[in-house]
């Protein structure tokens, strides 16, 4: 699968819109935290981290269900969320 070039912020946006979604359910938003590690504090610190937010897609990407779910919810194609996230891993790509 290649990275989509013209995704730029877009893979941002993308992601917190799929975060969103993750946390409308309890029972997801719970199994985020378990998989990841990650407690609620570190979860809003690291809203603007490309890698955490890779990671919340790579989340999705791993159950299928929830990648389409997902997809459908925010009105973008399963493939651009995983183009999002192969974007926000790109190493060389991020700008501060």
């Amino acid at each position: 699968m290649e990275t989509n070039p013209n995704l730029g912020p877009d893979s941002e946006i993308i992601a917190l819109q799929a975060l969103g979604w993750v946390l409308q359910d309890q029972d997801r938003a719970e199994r985020l935290l378990a998989l990841t590690g990650l407690d609620p504090r570190e979860l809003r610190s690291g809203l603007e981290d490309p890698a955490m937010l890779a990671s919340l897609l790579g989340f999705l990407a791993n159950h299928e269900p929830d990648l389409i779910a997902c997809a459908d919810a925010i009105g973008v194609a399963p493939a651009k969320l995983a183009a999002a996230a192969q974007h926000l891993n790109a190493p060389g790509d991020f700008h501060e």
